[in-house]
């Protein structure tokens, strides 16, 4: 009986490629390509920016704080945003807004580097004048919101912070709290946030002209008689006595409330001939302006 030939069985590995061989080499023989990505890598975003105001809404108070302690709470342009934010457009819910600020200082005023930055930007003053608007708004809120706003200081407020705790109904200080304007030695005008209209409808003409021309220091106990405070205590017990101001005022009927922020802020403006401070960014503007073209002038010598 024929038997047919059978075919060579060979190893099953025989046919099969070499193992994979993770990098190419002249000796490496087959290995499988390195597949391909198609889409472009995914872009990184950019880190949000640091945030410089918390907000709070504890009850009917709402506690806002300027949180930028390592400048010493210096008022930017993004710190002015913030600020409109929150109090722009005011919750009826609120009875009471208690303006603080984290660290030792309330406020040393604004960011003169940033102010700098944009007169080198744009020398006509633009930048200037769109950051007074802005401080001019925030300090408007202040005083126009149906709620009561209370400041808490403590440590130093400075040009700009002496501006918004002003701009508050009611104002709590430290037993350690300083006012001081110091515009006029930094060769500046005091045009922030309508703060010369309030100053002197509070404390009066002859003791305002002292402290501009003077730039000097006011402490706790002559603010308090000044009536740049209402109330001085230690600091460890502002938060009480902020919580005895705003207990009461949270009873009170809406209605009554709102009409009577709006009774009072009427008669403060009627004693005024007029509001000059609406003109506070252009004053800032033009004065810095004017005072950068001179060191930028000089810098560059005489004109041929």
């Amino acid at each position: 009986m024929n038997v047919p030939p059978q075919a060579p069985q060979y190893p099953p590995y025989a046919m099969q490629p070499p193992p994979y061989v993770p990098y190419p080499s002249a000796s490496a023989g087959w290995y499988p390509p390195v597949p391909q990505s198609s889409s472009a890598p995914e872009p990184v975003p950019a880190p949000a920016p640091a945030r410089t105001v918390r907000s709070e809404l504890r009850g009917a108070v709402l506690h806002v704080e300027l949180d930028s302690p390592e400048t010493g709470n210096a008022v930017t342009m993004a710190m002015l945003d913030e600020l409109l934010a929150v109090l722009a457009v005011p919750d009826p819910a609120v009875r009471v807004i208690v303006l603080s600020a984290a660290g030792r200082d309330f406020c040393l005023g604004g960011d003169r580097d940033e102010l700098l930055a944009g007169l080198d930007e744009d020398p006509t003053g633009g930048r200037i004048r769109a950051y007074g608007d802005k401080a001019r708004r925030v300090c408007d809120a202040l005083v126009n919101s149906p709620a009561v706003t209370v400041a808490r200081v403590q440590g130093r407020a400075t040009g700009a912070g002496f501006a918004l705790a002003l701009a508050c109904d009611l104002r709590v200080g430290a037993d350690n709290a300083v006012f001081r304007l110091p515009e006029l030695a930094l060769g500046l005008p005091v045009a922030w946030g309508g703060l010369l209209p309030r100053l002197l409808h509070e404390v009066g003409a002859a003791r305002v002209r002292e402290i501009i021309l003077t730039s000097r220091p006011v402490g706790a106990a002559e603010a308090r008689e000044l009536a740049i405070l209402q109330r001085v205590v230690p600091e460890q017990e502002l938060d009480e006595a902020v919580a005895e101001w705003a207990r009461p005022i949270t009873r009170r009927p809406e209605a009554a409330l709102r009409v009577t922020k709006t009774l009072l802020a009427s008669h403060a403006s009627a004693t005024r001939m007029a509001d000059a401070s609406v003109l506070d960014s252009e004053l800032m503007a033009s004065v810095l302006a004017a005072a950068h073209y001179t060191r930028t002038a000089a810098g560059r010598g005489p004109a041929s």
